[in-house]
């Protein structure tokens, strides 16, 4: 197994690795949507404008689907955010890793990750090549990356139903009677938690597989092609399930019944 490239800064652990292709999917969902917005036209437009609008529509339909479009259209923007920045952190780790391997000290901003005592126990057990450092993965194979991402539609859901439909929304929690007040509590804790949990352990299970099948060299090549354009479609599902299901929860909580 790779071990994560973990610095301490101000009381936190924060793993390389997934900060730095965090900064990468942000860049790439801008540097797409500054591309497509660059040069609008009505007669001509680009390709990537082109499919920008597309990319909108397509979120706009999931939002129509789960809410009145009315009361909807104005988490398209946050359903576009989503499902784009998603779906590229889970393809990041698909194309190459970046591992290096270590019989030496291994120190990062003058920080020692891994101190020669462990980095012998590890030879000493076994890898008698050292440590294998893992400096790329997919941003949403981080269980704190993706609880993030939860936390973030938690608060949004809870906000926006308290602003938008005060009543409605504080009186789900007694239905259908009031004593259910603990359950229903409870069902919206979770509901992030799941969240962020199956995005999780659909993207780490699949570069887990790709880690097992790199070892396997030349022999798992043809594998490696197969697994990896199902990874697309997998990285795709995941980001709209997380998407929809965002949707979904904003719906219930600011959406009247009666409007």
């Amino acid at each position: 197994m790779h071990e994560l490239p973990v610095i301490k800064l101000g009381g936190l652990n924060i793993d390389l690795s997934t900060f730095v292709t965090i900064i990468v999917s942000s860049l790439i969902v801008f540097v797409v949507a500054r591309l497509a917005v660059r040069n609008l036209s009505v007669d001509n437009p680009s390709k990537m404008q082109n499919f920008m609008e597309w990319a909108a529509e397509f979120v706009r339909n999931i939002v129509a689907s789960t809410m009145p479009l009315k009361h909807g259209k104005a988490y398209v923007s946050l359903g576009l955010t989503l499902i784009t920045f998603i779906f590229v952190s889970n393809l990041l780790g698909l194309p190459f890793g970046f591992v290096t391997e270590h019989t030496e000290p291994v120190t990062v901003f003058g920080q020692t990750l891994y101190d020669q005592e462990y980095i012998d126990e590890q030879m000493a057990s076994g890898h008698e090549n050292g440590i294998q450092v893992s400096w790329w993965k997919s941003p949403t194979a981080d269980l704190s990356v993706t609880l993030g991402l939860a936390l973030v539609v938690f608060l949004t859901i809870h906000f926006m139903g308290l602003k938008k439909n005060t009543k409605g929304y504080l009186k789900q929690y007694f239905e259908p009677y009031w004593f259910f007040l603990p359950l229903n509590i409870i069902s919206e804790i979770f509901k992030p938690i799941t969240l962020g949990i199956r995005l999780y352990a659909n993207i780490f299970a699949g570069e887990i597989l790709v880690a097992t099948i790199v070892m396997a060299g030349f022999l798992g090549i043809p594998f490696m092609m197969a697994w990896q354009g199902f990874s697309i479609f997998i990285g795709a599902i995941q980001a709209f399930l997380f998407t929809i299901l965002t949707m979904v929860y904003i719906g219930q909580a600011t959406v009247n019944e009666e409007s």
